[in-house]
């Protein structure tokens, strides 16, 4: 395991505002520190700024919960970010996404899903892995999306593809349960 280039930070690195987040996110979350935010918070405005966009796509976007987490997770596994992995396999439970589930969404595009959800998978993979969709996928993705959930998925995948970015460059240490 890597020593982490940002440390975590405390009260007086976060700022009231941001630690009061971190630890409650903590609480919530069932972890001793959840690290991606007592890390990021260091940034202070900057990680408000990114908590609000980021909430706009997870868990207030344009996909259902469930469809979210399931393009969260295979971008997490795509990216190797074990870290992402582990806190969306704890929302995507509560959003419906299961274990079983979970080995088919690690599986891939062609695991035996439906149009839409493979559409879904598989674009999130031509993003993560070409930084563009294919035009045969993007019609794929038109058949079951309106413009606005088209936007919505690319700065999706957009998101957790920076994020899975930030934490290894970062080197955030995965979460520890309590």
């Amino acid at each position: 395991m890597s020593t982490p280039r940002v440390t975590p930070g405390g009260f007086g690195e976060l700022g009231p505002i941001n630690w009061l987040f971190a630890r409650g996110a903590a609480r919530v979350i069932g972890v001793d520190d959840a690290r991606i935010f007592s890390t990021l918070g260091r940034a202070k405005g900057l990680f408000r700024g990114w908590l609000h966009f980021g909430a706009r796509l997870m868990p207030f976007g344009a996909l259902s919960r469930k469809e979210t987490e399931m393009v969260i997770i295979r971008v997490a596994h795509l990216r190797g970010c074990d870290y992402e992995l582990d806190h969306h396999r704890r929302l995507g439970a509560r959003a419906g996404v299961g274990p079983e589930t979970v080995e088919q969404i690690v599986e891939g595009p062609d695991a035996g899903w439906g149009d839409r959800q493979r559409a879904l998978l598989l674009a999130a993979d031509e993003l993560v892995t070409t930084k563009d969709i294919s035009d045969e996928t993007w019609a794929a993705l038109g058949r079951h999306l309106d413009d606005a959930q088209l936007i919505a998925f690319v700065l999706l995948v957009g998101q957790y593809d920076m994020l899975a970015t930030t934490i290894g460059t970062l080197r955030v240490q995965r979460d520890t349960q309590v």
